[in-house]
């Protein structure tokens, strides 16, 4: 099936920050390179079960040497196939098909447009809160209670504000009570040193908004005006562990993007937690731990006071390694205000949203590719996605642009794109990987007994393409998401939480 991207492109207007609107023409050459010839809208999903044939590559032209192919599920495809899923594949992905995928591997076609379950609380909170969210005129979100803030349903895609609600079903997506677990990142430099592995933990509590709570006021009893807590600790190599962190997102950030997380760094060396180096950061924190392994001393304890004693030449590194890398869990949140969005396409593709494989730290030895960034070998479902594209409202960042791919019907980030303005030069392209907790036997269960029906982020691979072909892989594939103890969450939200380790 073609992409159908939308008839009228508007362009970017001027927001009272001062955006300037882009050129018509340079969008629609953008458009046309990333989602093929313009095609009508769909209202709706596809049916069920209903399969695409693939006959062309990206852009609709025909692929060399490549005859129609019949995609079903349970396919098996290898290395060779991958020229034929060009019309299943966002154009950033198969242009830079050599590192996303590889020769030897197996990828099975999963179910086509499977409709995934929600649980019961969620998709009641959704109902009884329908209609009820906002957005103003700045793309800042009020009123929302709980549950999805705009049913797909009532989502007209041209209508101006449209990709604002897209951004923001993605960021109030259904995720659990949060994701806990084990994690690994392998940092891939391109031009100097050999490569990386990091390990650790990562907790991320929804505190705010959570559908399961409907008779306390949708919130938990600790952290108090924040939406979410997310904070982590890494283990290995040795000269970056224990370095831990937390990160705070206020409730308020949902009406003014500019408003700073409370984020807390133990720097092991210095033995004192630090205020994270970077002031604002628009999705997960991740302190810097290729400066991990400073000497300690100097640089700016919690409240500002000097720490040290003097000027001390190994302050600057331990300052560094507060400051937040944009490397670890990309696209699993986002600040949608701080961007104006528009919506550029609907499209069928084919994504990662539920793999079957494993990885760290069920398999420690999983084979992802000479890259190290090859999810080919896993099972790949065929999904409907909306495309929706952001123009960051404050320049000087990593980038101006960032294009996520929104599945339609449990809107879960497939994948994630940013770009320079100028030229609308690509700097990453970002796949990202999830598991179904409805298929798994033995996931735990919610205290009521109630199946936990989330997705996970057990993976993403990003390939840093501005930077020569470098790229980073996390893998998290223990992670759960059903709620913790009350004790639990105490001391996860406790001030010692950084210093007492695990």
């Amino acid at each position: 099936m073609a992409s159908r991207a939308l008839r009228r492109r508007p362009s970017w207007s001027v927001t009272a920050s001062g955006i300037p609107t882009l050129l018509a023409g340079a969008l629609a050459a953008l458009l046309a390179s990333s989602l093929g010839s313009p095609s009508p809208v769909r209202a709706g999903l596809p049916p069920e079960d209903r399969c695409p044939t693939l006959t062309g590559a990206p852009g609709g032209g025909p692929a060399r040497d490549a005859a129609p192919l019949g995609v079903r599920e349970g396919m098996l495809l290898g290395y060779n196939d991958v020229l034929r899923l060009g019309t299943l594949l966002p154009v950033e992905v198969w242009r830079n098909r050599n590192a996303f995928f590889h020769e030897g591997m197996r990828m099975e076609i999963g179910p086509c447009h499977r409709r995934y379950p929600v649980p019961e609380f969620y998709a009641r909170a959704t109902a009884r809160h329908a209609g009820t969210a906002r957005l103003d005129r700045e793309g800042n979100l009020t009123s929302h209670v709980a549950g999805l803030p705009f049913p797909p349903q009532t989502i007209d895609p041209r209508a101006r504000g449209a990709g604002a609600r897209w951004a923001w079903n993605l960021e109030r997506r259904y995720r659990g009570a949060g994701p806990s677990g084990r994690f690994r990142i392998v940092d891939m430099p391109s031009r100097m040193g050999g490569v990386q592995t990091y390990e650790g933990r990562w907790d991320f509590v929804q505190a705010a908004r959570r559908a399961d709570l409907a008779g306390s006021g949708y919130a938990l009893p600790v952290g108090e005006g924040t939406e979410w807590i997310s904070g982590g600790r890494f283990e290995e190599p040795a000269n970056a562990r224990h370095l831990a962190w937390r990160q705070l997102r206020p409730l308020e950030s949902a009406l003014r993007y500019s408003l700073p997380d409370d984020t807390f760094v133990y720097v092991p060396t210095m033995r004192k937690v630090r205020r994270s180096g970077s002031t604002w950061v628009d999705g997960i924190y991740v302190p810097r731990y290729r400066a991990a392994g400073d000497s300690g001393g100097g640089g700016l304890a919690v409240g500002g006071e000097l720490g040290g004693g003097g000027i001390n030449p190994a302050a600057a590194e331990s300052i560094a390694s507060t400051e937040s890398l944009r490397r670890g869990f990309e696209g699993y949140a986002f600040r949608p205000n701080a961007y104006t969005w528009r919506v550029l396409a609907e499209r069928e593709v084919l994504a990662p949203l539920n793999v079957t494989h494993t990885g760290y730290p069920e398999d420690r030895q999983r084979n992802f590719g000479p890259s190290g960034l090859s999810a080919g070998n896993d099972r790949w479902d065929v999904r409907w996605a909306v495309v929706i594209q952001g123009l960051a409202k404050e320049r000087g960042r990593d980038f101006d642009l960032l294009t996520v791919w929104v599945d339609y019907q449990t809107q879960q980030p497939l994948y994630v794109m940013t770009r320079r303005q100028r030229g609308s030069r690509l700097v990453e392209v970002g796949v990202l990987l999830h598991r179904f907790s409805g298929d798994l036997a033995g996931y735990p269960r919610w205290p009521t007994g109630e199946e936990a029906l989330v997705f996970d982020p057990v993976g993403a691979v990003f390939f840093d393409v501005a930077d020569g072909g470098s790229g980073w892989r996390r893998e998290a594939y223990d992670l759960t998401s059903v709620p913790r103890s009350e004790t639990e969450l105490r001391r996860l939200t406790s001030p010692g939480f950084l210093t007492r380790g695990r």
